[in-house]
């Protein structure tokens, strides 16, 4: 098997994890948001920390999947990286929306190790943090089926 192929299994099947991982962290700030005391909660920390994990660990295959990427040298060579949307999109949208997106969890996970009640500017950093994570994520190409 093609190393390339090895790493973008890896990196397909992360992405399962991580929305799915991404979901629980929403669902556990919002509720601490708007819960009575706003403290934070074990689930809120576990769920940003695992997040925030398997965050780096996506970012770190999707390197190594722009580094064997013949389709980024192609358009590298051809001069088309940037005029044409579907390569840009691959190649420079998305990872440095998840290079934000990950950046923003490590903050979290940070403020959430030191902090017992949960501050506004964490909430927006999460929801922003998780609505770079939907944008940047290639929905047709891991759910074929639905968005086809």
């Amino acid at each position: 098997m093609d190393t390339f192929k090895i790493i973008t299994e890896a990196h397909k099947g992360f992405a399962y994890l991580i929305l799915l991982a991404g979901i629980i962290f929403i669902v556990a700030l919002l509720a601490t948001m708007f819960g009575y005391s706003g403290k934070i909660s074990k689930l809120l920390r576990k769920s940003t920390l695992f997040t925030m994990i398997l965050f780096h660990i996506q970012l770190i295959v999707g390197i190594l999947m722009l580094v064997f990427s013949p389709g980024l040298k192609g358009a590298m060579e051809s001069g088309t990286l940037m005029s044409n949307s579907a390569s840009r999109f691959s190649y420079v949208e998305h990872p440095v929306s998840m290079l934000i997106g990950v950046i923003l969890m490590t903050i979290i996970y940070k403020y959430m190790k030191s902090h017992e009640t949960i501050a506004m500017k964490i909430v927006i950093m999460g929801v922003i943090a998780f609505a770079l994570f939907a944008y940047a994520f290639p929905w047709a190409r891991v759910f074929p089926t639905v968005f086809a």
